[in-house]
């Protein structure tokens, strides 16, 4: 693959495997890495099994986009009943993905999470360089659970993984991969403008919560949280920007009941999925991510630092290595609403302090995850997993 990359005129092609086409966490995480090789002159074909608005936004960058049904490994997917149906998916799929190998001849393939194994396995029987991108981390689960999850990066050429967290969690159950293994934390984009939150709290304290409305995420220990202040008699109010995973429906209809229950139809706001989270929070005063099940990083909680906004987060993971150092940020136990609601009083009652600090901090934040270093450090990882040197690609 090196040799015919490296004919004078050739063009790089790096094929870049993605479970879905949403405009999440990862997705934006992806879409720096599509920035990033065809910055550098790279042919980039998107792999995706299903329409959404990610597809706009990888083409709008100069992008391929190629809709190829590939499973995803969920967490239902774990489950005895569904674990035939993921195995019968995946050998109608190990034919599809090989005939898009065998047509495109990429010179790397990139996976962009531990979701979709299979293009990990079909792109080492067809020797093609792999890189996998790994998001996730299931310290929770078994450790049998683990170690198969697992299991495919063993065959990676090169790991990235976001942060030290997820790094450790891969390598405790596979101590092999800490040979191929590299944390490149995420490149977050910030705000165009950073807007100082107002100087005073004259309606109540504004709370939001952007991210994937899911039982891991804790929106209902949010809830129940802004339940706790109301019944303290503290004025405030909460809005949800997101939507759930198809098939997850219900959730949004247990918070809903939670919400009338609790006497908060007139304080909680279903605003739906936004295709920007600035204005969002540029509307709070604070943000809140309270998931109960560890996150490999935090992309939310750096987004509110980003846009000079106080944040609280649970106290697991990679959350609180997202927000080291810095002080507008809070960290509490996870799945505790009076925790949280503790750290969301406290905000309340400093606010000048913390309405200072945050809005401070914002640039030094904007420096530690900027996105001209999460793309020159995941294009050179990428070159070197294609084999090909960083001068040849941007000679290309």
């Amino acid at each position: 693959m090196a040799d015919r990359a490296g004919r004078p005129g050739s063009v790089a092609t790096a094929l870049i495997a993605h479970p879905g086409a949403e405009l999440y966490g990862s997705d934006r995480v992806m879409l720096e890495t599509v920035t990033a090789l065809v910055e550098r002159g790279w042919r980039v074909v998107v792999a995706v099994p299903s329409e959404g608005p990610l597809i706009t936004e990888v083409r709008r960058l100069g992008a391929e986009v190629v809709l190829l049904a590939a499973p995803v490994l969920r967490k239902s997917v774990l489950k005895p009943r569904n674990l035939p149906g993921f195995i019968g998916g995946s050998a109608a799929a190990w034919s599809r993905t090989g005939r898009l190998l065998k047509r495109l001849r990429p010179d790397v393939v990139y996976v962009s999470t531990l979701t979709v194994p299979l293009w990990i396995a079909r792109a080492r029987v067809r020797g093609v360089p792999v890189i996998a991108h790994v998001h996730e981390s299931e310290r929770q689960a078994p450790w049998f659970v683990r170690a198969a999850i697992a299991a495919p990066l063993r065959v990676a050429d090169r790991i990235l993984v976001n942060s030290d967290f997820s790094r450790n969690s891969l390598t405790e159950v596979v101590p092999t991969l800490s040979a191929t293994s590299t944390v490149v934390y995420n490149g977050v984009p910030g705000p165009t403008v950073v807007t100082e939150a107002r100087p005073e709290l004259v309606d109540g304290l504004r709370i939001v919560y952007v991210g994937r409305l899911s039982p891991r995420k804790g929106v209902d220990v949010a809830v129940d949280a802004l339940r706790v202040l109301r019944e303290r008699g503290v004025d405030a109010r909460l809005d949800l920007v997101g939507a759930v995973f198809t098939g997850y429906e219900w959730y949004e209809q247990q918070l809903r009941a939670q919400v009338a229950r609790s006497g908060l139809v007139d304080r909680v706001v279903f605003h739906g999925f936004q295709p920007s989270v600035w204005s969002a929070l540029e509307r709070s005063d604070v943000a809140v991510v309270p998931s109960r099940l560890e996150e490999p990083f935090g992309n939310t909680a750096v987004e509110a630092v980003l846009a000079g906004r106080p944040v609280v987060v649970s106290a697991i993971g990679g959350l609180v290595e997202a927000i080291d150092g810095f002080a507008s940020a809070i960290s509490v136990n996870a799945d505790d609403p009076v925790a949280l609601a503790d750290a969301l009083q406290r905000v309340g009652a400093s606010w000048s302090a913390f309405r200072r600090t945050a809005v401070a901090l914002a640039p030094m934040a904007a420096d530690r995850y900027a996105t001209a270093g999460y793309r020159r450090r995941v294009a050179d990882e990428i070159a070197c997993a294609a084999r090909l040197s960083s001068e040849h690609v941007l000679a290309s």
